[in-house]
């Protein structure tokens, strides 16, 4: 009798589910842009720099200077329902709260911008939720990215009187469910039609990559036997990971070696970026006679600046300027049916 009653208090559990993106700007006004950008720069998990350094750095450099360019960037993407970021968050939130049920209350939180983590935790406070499960839309896990948002969400709610339980659903790079949505999107554009398919992933530094590597008590090379599988030693490095993904996939697709390549995207200052860079790559395969070629890119679940204009506009233009014919973006996952499954599963896992 006690152990019916137990699981009957189980089952009427009231449970939250926090979903969790990097975050976009309210609108593409220069103001709102230098705001977002100024937040964001800001994270000493994304500019890890001393301090007073950074401050300057950010606030007095890099922000006065690309806040400008970057709301004329945004403005090529906005749509009349607002950021695409945002826009498709607010869709997965709801398909994933319809696919869940009512025993489930599903808010979505932006690391940077609105709607915050805090306002979304609140909401799920509020509703006195007593088990709250953190998925943070992060395939691959880095520290400026999934690291900082789980500082935020531990500084957010150390400051509660009552903290409910919760489960982090860990970085889903490999998850299976991940890997097929992702091949189903990549279908659409019919792989076999292109020349060659670049898997290309937003980023970091390579500083990042080498004190995790040194955290985890390893010692990266940032090379490709380094990367070429995931095994103790670096199974939480970012590159590692995106090879994982790129390998993955591919075999989904039943891509053929050669037929696909792994590079990096958004570099920000002079320092090395982890390599290799997808411009780099775009201009290797238009010079080497590529024509057609298809990009996908596995680190943004939901399309952004990053994928609709650097990738699907800038890249372009820089494939045909050294031979190419055309380069396609491949949707990202957004609300596709797959991804909405693929959450709830990882949800389910984690109740």
């Amino acid at each position: 009798m006690r152990l019916q009653n137990a699981q009957f208090t189980c089952n009427l559990m009231k449970k939250g589910v926090l979903l969790v993106n990097l975050g976009t700007p309210d609108s593409p006004s220069v103001k709102d842009v230098r705001k977002y950008l100024t937040q964001f720069l800001n994270d000493p998990r994304v500019i890890d720099i001393p301090a007073i350094a950074r401050f300057f750095l950010v606030n007095f450099i890099i922000v006065p200077f690309r806040a400008p360019k970057s709301a004329a960037l945004y403005k090529k993407i906005w749509t009349p329902e607002g950021s695409p970021l945002l826009t498709h968050g607010k869709k997965i939130k709801n398909l994933l709260r319809q696919s869940l049920g009512g025993k489930y209350s599903v808010e979505l939180g932006m690391r940077y911008g609105n709607p915050s983590i805090e306002d979304a935790l609140d909401i799920l406070k509020n509703k006195k939720v007593e088990h709250i499960i953190i998925i943070p839309l992060y395939p691959q896990y880095a520290s400026s990215s999934t690291g900082s948002t789980m500082e935020e969400i531990f500084r957010i709610m150390k400051t509660w009187e009552v903290v409910p339980s919760f489960t982090v659903s860990g970085p889903f790079y490999n998850n299976p469910l991940f890997i097929e949505a992702f091949a189903r999107r990549a279908e659409q554009c019919i792989p076999a039609s292109y020349d060659h398919i670049l898997f290309s992933y937003h980023g970091l530094p390579e500083r990042h990559i080498i004190k995790a590597s040194a955290e985890m008590g390893s010692s990266c090379t940032l090379s490709q036997a380094c990367c070429s599988s995931i095994n103790e030693n670096n199974h939480s490095c970012y590159r590692a990971a995106c090879y994982e993904t790129t390998r993955l996939i591919a075999e989904r697709l039943k891509l053929t070696s050669g037929s696909y390549s792994v590079s990096f995207q958004s570099r920000l200052g002079k320092e090395p970026w982890i390599k290799p860079y997808t411009e780099e790559i775009v201009k290797e395969k238009a010079r080497q006679g590529i024509k057609r070629m298809l990009v996908i890119a596995p680190a943004f679940v939901a399309d952004c600046l990053e994928t609709l204009y650097e990738i699907g506009v800038e890249y372009d233009v820089l494939f045909r300027e050294h031979g190419g014919e055309k380069l396609q973006m491949a949707e990202s996952l957004n609300d596709h049916p797959a991804w909405v499954e693929a959450l709830k599963s990882m949800v389910l896992k984690s109740s």
